[in-house]
């Protein structure tokens, strides 16, 4: 198994030591287990495969694939938040994302915007280029805790969808319809200006053959 770099580890180890003067400090101390359920996304089958539980050394056994190279943000459970807003059910996100994310969602329902339902971390293995056995081989942003997706029933996933069209096909979600659904989420509405100002990019403005109307994240992939 590839390993993080022995500096690293070594860092995270004196992190763990000094615990208690890093608390005092009001830093966050690196959890000492890296735990998580994930899954492989099979594009043969079409389906989730591969299901397993995961649970190793935090500091010395993380691997490059569990880490997200630009916020450093793991597929770790132990590095996830829970967030907890009025009329919502609870969701996760990475440590480092969760406050300004929760903040900006606080201020939209404390004006009525209309969110009914928020995801975001998971763990599976849904990008990538397939391997020989139909199998992805990376994991998605919601890995790590770093995307969110907004109302999913009101903003759906398109492919064949450079600019938004007639022929674009909805493959997961419901419909967009901004301008008719009311949860539905429009380019200069307040749900995605608040969420950009938060340092998020918007998955309906991505560049490709995808729209993702309900994700969000430091990319916006």
């Amino acid at each position: 198994m590839r390993r993080v770099r022995r500096s690293a580890a070594i860092a995270l180890g004196v992190g763990l030591l000094l615990g208690s003067g890093a608390a005092a400090a009001g830093e966050r101390i690196p959890p000492q287990r890296c735990s998580y359920d994930t899954y492989t996304w099979n594009v043969k089958l079409k389906r989730a495969v591969a299901r397993r539980r995961v649970s190793h050394s935090y500091y010395d056994a993380l691997t490059p694939e569990e880490v997200d190279p630009v916020t450093g943000c793991t597929v770790c459970r132990e590095d996830q938040t829970r967030i907890a807003l009025p009329s919502l059910p609870s969701f996760e996100l990475c440590h480092k994302l969760a406050p300004r994310v929760r903040a900006a969602l606080r201020h939209l329902l404390d004006r009525g915007v209309p969110i009914y339902e928020v995801a975001g971390y998971r763990v599976g293995k849904t990008r990538g280029d397939a391997d020989a056995h139909g199998n992805r081989t990376r994991f998605s942003n919601h890995a790590f805790g770093i995307a969110l997706d907004v109302n999913p029933a009101h903003n759906g996933l398109y492919d064949r969808c450079p600019v938004f069209g007639p022929g674009c096909r909805l493959i997961r979600g419901g419909r967009w319809r901004p301008g008719e659904a009311r949860a539905s989420l429009a380019p200069d509405g307040r749900i995605v200006r608040a969420l950009k100002a938060a340092g998020l990019r918007w998955g309906g403005e991505i560049a490709g053959r995808q729209k993702d109307f309900m994700h969000f994240s430091p990319s916006g992939y």
